[in-house]
């Protein structure tokens, strides 16, 4: 359930995504925008109504100030109302000072929505005596609070208007913007394992997308290459197993049509235990390769002579060394952690093909020394570890060289010696050289060649 849960969750279109988060983007960037112009709308109009009270509180203190008390009450009635002449948003309270002071004039024309703003004003009475008034002036907000409930849905307005407008035009613009993508599926269809060749074309994508092009072509380069190796090595493969099982069923075939005595029996069986060895040879080789492809097969140990892990090889090559006119001869030293039995393999995949193909009589070398890292030099990896194996005979093309660890692959037919050599030796050396994050490296000149692998002394991970 919970799969299929975020199975459905991934699937959401990325466009809808898209212009989801456009959509809510402009309601939340107008949201803030209405809301700012809003407040300093109101706080203008703020600003305006007190300061309309401030000048109508400095005309009535003077008014007032000239005033009289014993004027009548008529006449201080009458002047004030000349003052709210004209002034209809305004009312006006005036009374004596005192808590159940005397009203003397009051004008209320509003009662709701409204500013008020009360100050004293000193008069002189009749006998000249300083008397305190208190006057309440009252502004009416309705009209500016008008103004802005119409500009608050006027705001509104605008806002849903545009969020609408930004919502339609960025579906459009999402599905142009991905419009480079989708060319991209279409391109991405067109590759298949018969059609590996195929590449996507850059000319007409965006900046962005260039280096996710630049990635995908070469992981096709790279799919392409492995394609090409495993169709060789299945067709390799099966020549390989092939020959040995052709030999055999015409053995058998000839066994078969007339009566054989028990020696012509044996012959026949050991001729074909032979074939029946070498194709258990080649399928456990393949099986081996498979294994170093997933890093399996390594375990590690501390070796303190690799001069004599060469020398034990070297007595296990004694016989074919001997029938080959050949003298090995030991150079160097060193230790390290390593898998041993993995070292020996690749020894003595190594001597054994320059067994085959040194010039009788000449001397192999195997070479052990210590070399400096670049990579790490001040790290307990500061050392490697190089292991070479050096014969004299016929000198292999330049052309070869970096193909020589390829699984099946002969530098020359005619040196090919199929029935001992079935062309996995040096792949195998090649994968235990990655099984200790090793590299291998090939020369050969002056009819003079050089095979060997370099690696850590002590791997990166012990």
């Amino acid at each position: 359930m919970i799969k299929q849960g975020r199975a459905k969750k991934a699937t959401r279109p990325l466009s809808a995504r898209l212009s989801i988060s456009l959509a809510l983007q402009t309601i939340f960037g107008l949201g803030i925008v209405c809301v700012a112009v809003y407040l300093v709308i109101s706080q203008t109009l703020y600003l305006k109504q007190t300061d309309a009270l401030d000048h109508k509180q400095v005309a009535l203190e003077r008014l007032l100030s000239e005033s009289k008390l014993h004027i009548n009450t008529e006449s201080l009635q009458s002047s004030l109302l000349d003052f709210l002449s004209g002034h209809d948003d305004l009312s006006l309270v005036v009374r004596k000072y005192g808590v159940n002071g005397e009203v003397l004039f009051e004008l209320l024309r509003h009662r709701e929505n409204t500013i008020e703003r009360e100050f004293y004003v000193k008069v002189l009475s009749q006998d000249s005596s300083p008397q305190e008034i208190a006057v309440t002036l009252i502004l009416d907000r309705g009209p500016d609070n008008m103004i802005l409930r119409h500009l608050a849905w006027t705001l509104g307005i605008a806002a849903i208007a545009s969020t609408l407008i930004v919502s339609i035009s960025s579906i459009w613009l999402v599905k142009k913007g991905l419009s480079p993508i989708n060319l991209l599926i279409t391109q991405t269809r067109q590759v298949s394992a018969q059609n590996l060749i195929k590449r996507l074309d850059d000319s007409q994508q965006p900046q962005e997308l260039m280096p996710l092009i630049w990635q995908i072509n070469d992981l096709l380069d790279r799919l392409s290459v492995a394609y090409k190796q495993v169709e060789s090595f299945n067709a390799d493969v099966a020549h390989e197993l092939n020959t040995p099982l052709s030999t055999l069923i015409s053995s058998a075939e000839l066994a078969l049509r007339k009566q054989r005595t028990s020696d012509e029996l044996v012959d026949v069986l050991s001729s074909n235990l032979e074939d029946l060895h070498r194709m258990a040879s080649i399928i456990a080789d393949m099986l081996f390769l498979s294994n170093a492809d997933r890093g399996n097969g390594a375990q590690r140990m501390e070796v303190s002579s690799l001069a004599e892990l060469a020398r034990e090889v070297i007595e296990f090559h004694e016989a074919s060394l001997l029938d080959a006119g050949l003298e090995v001869a030991i150079q160097g030293e060193a230790k390290g952690i390593l898998d041993a039995s993995l070292l020996r393999r690749a020894l003595s995949n190594l001597l054994g093909n320059a067994t085959r193909y040194a010039s009788r009589g000449s001397k192999i070398i195997v070479d052990i020394r210590m070399i400096a890292s670049a990579r790490s030099p001040s790290t307990i990896n500061a050392h490697r570890i190089q292991l070479t194996v050096t014969n004299e005979g016929q000198t292999i093309d330049p052309s070869h060289l970096p193909r020589l660890f390829d699984r099946f692959y002969r530098a020359d037919s005619s040196r090919t010696q199929a029935r001992s050599n079935h062309g996995l030796g040096l792949a195998i050396f090649a994968a235990i050289a990655r099984l200790h994050q090793g590299d291998v490296f090939a020369r050969s000149e002056a009819g003079v060649t050089s095979i060997g692998l370099i690696f850590p002394q002590i791997s990166d991970d012990a």
